[in-house]
């Protein structure tokens, strides 16, 4: 059983031991270059690396005598867009990158929008634009991240035991203009991604400098302001970056959500890709009013409007205070890394889902609070080496990687009803520590010119104490689960890779929800939930270049989980529920004929659905079923340069037996930028520019409206995407 003193003396001995072990040595035929970045670890950092033989030109399987391996070290890869060659890189055909220049181009309404540069991503809203956005990923309603994982310069930003939803992953306290790259992969294939990487993860990279210093000023339609502020100076050695960001907006909503946030970094580093450093502090503060999902029967009525609400309170506040540490040491064959980060959160949310089923004197509103410290870090060696056990006595290429993880939360939740944000009573606070540690291992090995072998083993160990206002509901849970990994990687055959990928990973549960016996609203007895759910996957995926410049991928893809978590309209959250699958495919592209010309296109389909029998059926609500993400860039042809994106967000079933679905979301953004000279730019960007009356997000469930019946209406609840709205930006580069 992990002990908190224990854990902290632990994460000492192995921070000390990672750095004063010597390297492992390697076999005197690796090269002795400068590491280098690649995708499957942080783009930024030095990373050696056995590397696969050339792609090009095309060669037969067998055309390479197993006595010449190849074993390559890059200085750097960098990342500027999707167009970088992953072949011979990758670890499977779902891994990518996306570097700034590609950021560059897209419009983003919001900030968390950012992540739908990965394939299939949707990034949706169902509430005020200070709450966590909602995720749609291979078949999931990902709520807030239940199932993806999300890092910014190593520290994790899912919230276990969230007041909200478990796995909360909240993005406004990023600016999107200090993102240097996003690193993605989906899966449950990397021994590094432990809890809510089932569907997959993303890793996002701070910049340490700007090239140039920027102040950018935006104007907009429904209210919309923002002013951003960055740069960088050198220092002697070290570097030191600042930026600021302040937003506002109303949104198009009959009462304004007033959202207003204020963002802060600071960020001192030295160093380069093989030795260096970084030590990071952030601060983020947003208050807003929030118009939930309404029914459609108060807007077919006449009631309320489509962009109107039926309780004028709901709203909340949140602010977020970060510290982390990054350093690298880097040899010839090594290089040894350490993570390190200490956050304060909190959050208190207040929203009305039923509106008057449960207290039809004062209605529905809650509040949920969520108060919490959280430290944590990672350490980790990876290193090149080769070996020689092969008929032929041949050396092979090896690859491996090993480290720690441990994170320590210290939560204070609570949930009461309230009218008009005063509460009238509490149905629950709760105080809890939770514990998580997790090794991890993984080695790769070329055992063939064609044929790579990857096999990983993650152990987590995670420990919850919850204590209750309701004694029967306090308690401990513990558990431990091993996620082991396996992939193949084969090719080049005539310049595709093939991959075959297999490995379990997992999610953990609420921790209320793991020590629970009472119901605190109705007093019933109820069940517990296990704290850690397991998750098995496999992949089956294509890395091809069909013409020159045009980078595709194919993946068929299975995934299991043990326990599927289904949002609860009235309460306002997810609940542990049926054992799940999940099949289908993906196409992504990106095609770049010219320097100055660009095209991507991303296709999803997936079929979900509950693994055991029940009558109400085995559809699982809310699952997407296909997303296309297609965009055009052009330029920059002179002073001008633009792109186009579209977004189709498919039809989704609402209901277990199929029987209510939602409609289809189809977004047009667009933007258009003028260089006026002198650095300063002029940038028009349209959101939904042809005004599409679609959805954000539906769900079916039952409601109350003032005069309705006691046990309400089953109805479909949606919350409308925004409308067309229009936004000036004016750039300085200095």
């Amino acid at each position: 059983m992990l002990r908190l003193n224990a854990l902290r003396s632990f994460c000492l001995f192995v921070i000390f031991a990672v750095f004063a072990v010597p390297a492992i040595s390697q076999s005197p035929s690796t090269s002795t270059a400068p590491s280098s970045t690649v995708v499957g670890k942080a783009p930024q950092e030095a990373v050696p690396r056995a590397q696969a033989p050339e792609t090009e030109p095309a060669t037969e399987p067998d055309s390479k005598s197993d006595s010449e391996p190849e074993t390559r070290i890059f200085d750097e890869i960098s990342v500027e867009g999707r167009a970088a060659d992953l072949r011979g890189i990758a670890d499977s055909a779902n891994q990518g990158v996306t570097g700034r220049a590609d950021l560059a181009r897209r419009p983003i309404l919001r900030a968390g929008e950012i992540l739908e540069t990965v394939p299939g991503l949707i990034v949706t809203q169902h509430s005020g634009s200070g709450k966590a956005n909602q995720y749609f990923l291979r078949g999931f309603n990902l709520d807030h991240g239940t199932d993806f994982r999300v890092t910014v310069d190593g520290v994790p930003v899912n919230l276990p035991s969230h007041g909200h939803g478990q796995g909360y992953s909240d993005l406004n306290f990023l600016i999107p203009e200090l993102v240097s790259t996003i690193e993605f992969r989906k899966g449950t294939y990397s021994a590094e991604d432990g809890d809510f990487a089932s569907a997959g993860a993303a890793h996002l990279q701070l910049v340490d400098e700007l090239p140039q210093g920027l102040i950018s000023a935006t104007a907009g339609e429904l209210g919309y302001d923002r002013l951003v502020a960055a740069d960088s100076w050198r220092l002697g050695a070290d570097r030191l970056l600042v930026g600021v960001e302040r937003q506002q907006s109303d949104g198009p909503w009959d009462r304004p959500d007033d959202f207003g946030k204020t963002n802060a970094v600071i960020r001192w580093s030295a160093g380069d890709a093989a030795r260096g450093f970084s030590l990071t502090a952030s601060a983020y503060d947003a208050s807003w009013n929030s118009t939930d999902q309404i029914p459609e029967r108060a807007v077919s009525s006449g009631l309320i409007g489509r962009f109107g609400g039926l309780d004028g309170s709901d709203g909340g506040a949140s602010s977020r205070y970060a510290l982390s540490y990054a350093a690298r040491r880097g040899t010839d064959s090594t290089i040894d890394r350490i993570n390190a980060y200490a956050v304060a959160y909190d959050l208190n949310l207040f929203s009305n889902f039923t509106f008057f089923l449960d207290d039809p004197v004062h209605g529905d509103q809650f509040e949920q609070r969520d108060d919490r410290q959280f430290v944590g870090f990672k350490v980790d060696r990876q290193w090149i080496s080769s070996v020689g056990a092969f008929s032929n006595g041949a050396a092979r290429p090896l690859e491996g990687r090993a480290g720690f993880e441990a994170r320590a939360d210290w939560i204070d939740n609570g949930l009461y009803s309230t009218v008009g944000r005063v509460r009238l009573g509490t149905t629950r606070e709760d105080q809890i520590r939770q514990l998580s540690a997790a090794p991890f291992a993984e080695a790769s090995l070329r055992v063939r010119p064609w044929l790579r072998v990857l096999g990983g083993l993650r152990a987590d160990a995670y420990q919850a104490r919850v204590e209750s206002d309701r004694p029967e509901n306090s308690g401990t849970r513990s558990a431990i689960l091993m996620s082991p990994k396996l992939s193949f990687e084969l090719g080049p055959w005539r310049g595709a890779e093939i991959y075959l990928n297999y490995g379990f990973g997992f999610h953990s549960n609420d921790a209320r929800g793991a020590t629970i016996r009472v119901d605190p609203k109705s007093g019933e007895a109820v069940a517990r939930v296990q704290p850690l759910v397991r998750s098995e996957g496999l992949d089956l995926g294509l890395r091809f270049e069909p013409i020159p410049h045009w980078r595709s991928t194919l993946s068929l893809f299975a995934l299991d989980l043990d326990s599927e978590l289904v949002f609860v309209g009235d309460a306002g959250g997810t609940e542990a529920g049926r054992p799940s699958r999940r099949t289908g495919f993906e196409w992504a592209n990106f095609w770049q004929p010219h320097p100055k010309l660009a095209f991507d296109a991303d296709v999803t389909f997936s079929r979900g659905r509950f693994r055991n029998q029940d009558s109400a059926g085995d559809h699982i609500p809310g699952a997407i079923e296909q997303s296309v993400a297609a965009g055009i860039s052009v330029g920059p042809l002179g002073k001008w340069s633009g792109s186009v994106r579209l977004r189709h967000f498919g039809a989704r079933d609402l209901t277990e037996d199929g029987s209510v679905r939602s409609p289809a979301t189809n977004l047009i953004n667009a933007r258009l930028a003028f260089s006026l000279g002198g650095g300063l730019d002029l940038a028009a960007e349209g959101f939904n520019v042809f005004d599409a009356q679609a959805s954000d997000i539906d769900y079916f469930y039952a409601s109350r409206l003032p005069g309705e019946s006691s046990e309400g209406v089953e109805d479909r609840h949606f919350h409308p995407s925004e409308p067309r709205s229009i936004r000036l930006r004016l750039e300085w580069r200095f």
